[in-house]
């Protein structure tokens, strides 16, 4: 937990730099690219903008985890509203979004629970499938059954999402039209939100399956060859009993590493995805944002994927632990 902590600080500073080093000054980021040099002169030293920065490094960070408010100098602004800033004390208070026209603290939450619902439609059909696949690739190597799965894993996952996405357009959209080739996730003409999360869910899959079903397979085959299996195999346990008790449990302790980094992949970095069905999620927030140069949700988003990619690791462990005993004492 002290490890993850001293990460998520030391990855603060590094947005912060990254943030702090583009062209332009701090108050032009932060107003967006149509406010007036007056409006940006005010905000400068209303925020002590000019102040060193690792004193600006600070202050920020006491503002986002809720230790401090926004200090503005009352003087620089009597004369001018900031109607662009969250001042509010809080945790998680990355100021106010220029492009969203709100607190970007409600735009992270509300894109991410977005993303949220489309990566758990996909991996909830992503990890059986690629189990199922594996499992059968792995016990039956080199045999024609795992030489055309292993050959649809390998293609499936060679082909890009914006491939696949205009393929799947072309035919369930153009061709047949029994789908809607946008998902904004809103009640409009004759699509529900489940037939708008059906071919955008449709492309995650296609694109993931195979390279998690790929990891299964070597895993099983790995194990397979194990003297406690051959001895199981030996002492005349049924063959459901084998793969379910001694192979496949062993099995996955390599493969649920991988099932966890594809979730932060799947919230965090599907952003080719999210453009092309006009997907209100996490990566297109990211990418408008950056195009913009919304640098207060560009450093939200940032925090936010390192958080989910510790949480994501943290899981991996306590999965481990309950996989493998012998791990639970370490």
């Amino acid at each position: 937990m002290v490890q993850s902590c001293i990460v998520v600080l030391a990855c603060t500073m590094l947005v912060f730099i990254a943030t702090e080093a583009t062209p332009g000054s701090v108050a032009r980021k932060l107003l967006g690219p149509f406010a007036s040099a007056q409006q940006v002169e005010i905000l400068t030293q209303a925020l002590g903008l000019n102040d060193p920065a690792y004193v600006r490094y600070f202050r920020w960070l006491g503002t986002v985890t809720g230790l401090s408010s926004v200090s503005i100098d009352p003087q620089a602004t009597k004369n001018w509203s900031l109607q662009s800033l969250d001042t509010r004390t809080y945790f998680g208070n990355f100021g106010y979004s220029t492009l969203y026209k709100k607190p970007v603290n409600k735009v992270l939450w509300e894109r991410l629970a977005n993303s949220a619902l489309l990566a758990g439609v996909a991996l909830a059909v992503i990890i059986p499938i690629s189990i199922a696949v594996g499992v059968l690739c792995g016990l039956n190597r080199y045999s024609l059954l795992d030489r055309t799965l292993s050959i649809v894993c390998v293609v499936t996952t060679a082909i890009p999402e914006f491939v696949w996405g205009i393929l799947l357009i072309t035919i369930f959209v153009l061709k047949l039209g029994v789908l809607p080739g946008t998902a904004p996730l809103q009640l409009s003409g004759n699509w529900s939100i489940a037939q708008q999360l059906v071919l955008p869910a449709l492309v995650l899959i296609l694109v993931d399956f195979g390279y998690i079903a790929r990891m299964v397979r070597s895993s099983v085959i790995e194990v397979a060859n194990k003297p406690y299996v051959r001895t199981a195999v030996l002492k005349g346990l049924g063959r459901t009993e084998i793969v379910l008790k001694h192979i496949l449990r062993n099995a996955m302790i390599a493969p649920l590493t991988i099932i966890l980094l594809q979730i932060n992949f799947l919230i965090s970095g599907v952003v080719v995805t999210e453009v092309i069905f006009a997907y209100p999620g996490f990566g297109r927030m990211l990418l408008e944002a950056a195009l913009f140069g919304d640098i207060a949700v560009v450093q939200g988003a940032a925090i936010v994927s390192v958080v989910l990619a510790i949480s994501t690791q943290f899981l991996g462990d306590i999965g481990y632990r309950l996989l493998n005993p012998r791990m639970r004492g370490a």
